[in-house]
């Protein structure tokens, strides 16, 4: 069973950077497409980058793109989220999460995924 372990929130000022990781244990896990999520304190859960197994046709929320890169080192198991000229919209606990998909397609919805990681907080002040 894969598990996920994200780590590398904080808090930054708008403007700013941060990278996101995601660690995935188990042997299969480099077989898997990755995502990242985010849930702000009172909304729901939505859709920020997507990655396929084979690393190819990387997929962004409209809000996110050319301002964060997903990409992913399979001999490390690891997916990385950089975030770059952080907005006060993007707080939210940001999650990693991971399921079995063709690699290239599109994969934006949170019922997509069946393995989860933990959250790690990413507040932006202004």
């Amino acid at each position: 069973q894969v598990q996920l372990v994200a780590s590398g929130g904080g808090l930054v000022q708008a403007g700013g950077s941060l990278r996101l990781s995601c660690a995935a244990s188990g042997r299969t896990a480099s077989s898997y497409t990755m995502a990242w999520f985010r849930q702000a304190l009172g909304k729901e859960r939505e859709f920020v980058a997507e990655i396929g197994w084979l690393g190819d046709s990387p997929h962004y929320a409209d809000s996110v793109k050319g301002r964060f890169t997903i990409s992913r080192d399979n001999t490390k198991n690891t997916v990385y989220l950089q975030m770059n000229s952080l907005k006060p919209e993007d707080t939210a606990v940001y999650y990693c999460a991971a399921d079995r998909h063709l690699s290239g397609s599109y994969y934006p919805e949170v019922r997509e995924y069946d393995l989860w990681g933990q959250g790690t907080q990413v507040t932006v002040s202004s």
